[in-house]
């Protein structure tokens, strides 16, 4: 993944910037709307995202494929003072607009109106740039629905599981971080690729989907 071309390496960093940037906005957005005024208080409700971008995260994103960005502040008190739900659905707030990002993407290509087979080179370029965006926009959301801390998944899971399951995420929440860079980096050393076999193929069934 290293020997990215300058195409590609281009693509994945506008698609960092917006996917992102989007992502933790989303989050802060979504407390903010629900009075929690923490994500306020640290400068987290705007889209600027030099506020958002976590170094390591994004370099994960370009050359790995998947990444992340500095998580947005919440308190969780003061949310399920208002709704029961709504730890959870701030949550569920990112990953789903990169869904969204990724359905608007498709839009063109769905439609047939930027159709590397009828165009020029810029066509062929544009194309491939809405590919990548669609493709890493499902890969961030699919990501962070895992069911795993610090992930958002790990919240989402955490309000739908019934009891005994909840206290099972309780048990492991602690030691989330380390499980999840063991799945990331140290499993694939021996051939053991989770990441890409649990989420790829659900991935490659919506960009299907969305792009046709």
């Amino acid at each position: 993944m290293l020997n990215l071309d300058p195409i590609t390496l281009i693509s994945r960093l506008i698609t960092l910037v917006i996917a992102l940037t989007v992502h933790e906005f989303s989050h802060a957005k979504t407390a903010d709307w629900f009075g929690d005024t923490t994500p306020r208080a640290n400068g987290r409700v705007t889209l600027n995202p030099l506020v958002h971008l976590d170094p390591f995260g994004s370099l994960m994103l370009i050359f790995a494929g998947f990444g992340w960005a500095k998580p947005v502040p919440v308190n969780p008190y003061a949310l399920g003072m208002r709704s029961p739900s709504a730890y959870m659905l701030v949550a569920l707030a990112g990953p789903m607009s990169n869904i969204l990002l990724a359905i608007l993407a498709a839009v063109p290509l769905r439609l047939g109106l930027v159709d590397p087979f009828s165009g020029g080179q810029a066509i062929s370029l544009l194309y491939n740039f809405l590919s990548q965006f669609i493709l890493l926009n499902l890969v961030l959301a699919f990501f962070n629905l895992i069911p795993l801390a610090p992930l958002d998944g790990d919240k989402v899971a955490g309000y739908f599981f019934p009891p005994s399951w909840s206290r099972v995420l309780d048990r492991i929440r602690p030691y989330g971080p380390i499980i999840l860079m063991l799945v990331l980096f140290g499993l694939p050393f021996v051939g053991i690729d989770v990441i890409g076999t649990l989420l790829f193929p659900p991935i490659r069934v919506v960009f299907n989907l969305l792009v046709g």
